[in-house]
């Protein structure tokens, strides 16, 4: 028994390296993309400055391009920097949007009930009933493709998985003593949903919130791919990856890979972290 209860204090302070690794990846990640500006890379937008660049070419260290160019001549080390730029600007902006109105409708629902907590019920069915993809082609065609629209719009995706983690917190802390207590004391609704419920709902809304940061940044990479993003030669990783049609990719793979692992190992990095501050913050997880 002994034994058992030692495996499993060891287990419990191993590191967990895929955790260091994904958390790693999106620092190094985040301060090269924030600070791509600023360092001296190849032309990765301005197609008259590549011009005497080799196109298509492998990655190669010695000729300065370090992952290689696309047909164009830009670099792809380059785009994949700045295209992380608009994937987690975007993805990060939609995904705080969808946080702030979602987890307010949620709080107002689960603590006010009756009226409000059916119309934002019917509100929100009525989002989830529209198939997400269906909804962003829709969104996307009506609107002009630019940053603050496509956000708009992933944003809108948000909103309902918020609105329901939020209201079911809500409610579950709604009749705790603390919020009793409030009450009795005579605070006032608007007074116990500051005060004493969104502290304790934004915790789980924060950990979902990293979760759907890998979601959207699929999505936006998909929009791009099909064109309705951010339109080229501004590089995103969906536009990046569209590149590649044809006989590109059996030709030129790097062209497609290079923003592909970009893509995969940020979408890995937030699930793995995403997941686990879901499962210590949110209290349906039975983690507490």
């Amino acid at each position: 028994m002994s034994e058992t209860l030692t495996d499993r204090r060891t287990a419990t302070r191993r590191p967990d390296l895929v955790a260091w690794f994904s958390g790693t990846w999106l620092v190094v990640l985040a301060v090269l993309a924030a600070a791509a500006p600023l360092l001296p890379l190849p032309e990765h937008v301005d197609l008259t400055r590549s011009l005497t660049a080799p196109t298509l070419s492998g990655p190669d260290p010695a000729s300065g391009h370090l992952l290689g160019t696309n047909a164009f001549g830009l670099d792809l080390f380059a785009r994949a920097l700045h295209g992380a730029r608009s994937s987690l600007a975007i993805a990060l902006a939609a995904v705080a949007l969808g946080a702030v109105v979602g987890g307010a409708l949620g709080i107002l629902a689960g603590y006010l009930g009756r009226t409000v907590d059916t119309v934002v019920g019917v509100a929100t069915n009525v989002l989830l009933a529209v198939p997400p993809l269906i909804l962003l082609i829709a969104l996307a065609t009506v609107l002009e493709p630019n940053a603050r629209n496509v956000t708009l719009a992933l944003a809108l995706l948000t909103v309902p998985t918020m609105v329901r983690l939020a209201r079911a917190n809500t409610m579950a802390f709604a009749q705790r003593e603390f919020v009793l207590a409030a009450r009795a004391m005579g605070a006032s609704g608007w007074r116990v949903m500051t005060r004493e419920l969104l502290p304790n709902v934004l915790l789980p809304v924060l950990s979902m919130a990293m979760v759907l940061i890998s979601v959207l940044v699929v999505a936006e990479a998909s929009l791009s791919f099909l064109g309705l993003g951010i339109q080229p030669p501004a590089p995103t990783w969906g536009n990046m990856i569209a590149e590649g049609e044809g006989r590109v990719l059996e030709e030129h793979p790097h062209v497609v890979l290079v923003p592909g692992v970009f893509l995969f190992l940020t979408v890995f990095s937030f699930n793995i972290l995403g997941e686990k501050a879901r499962k210590r913050w949110d209290t349906r997880s039975g983690a507490r």
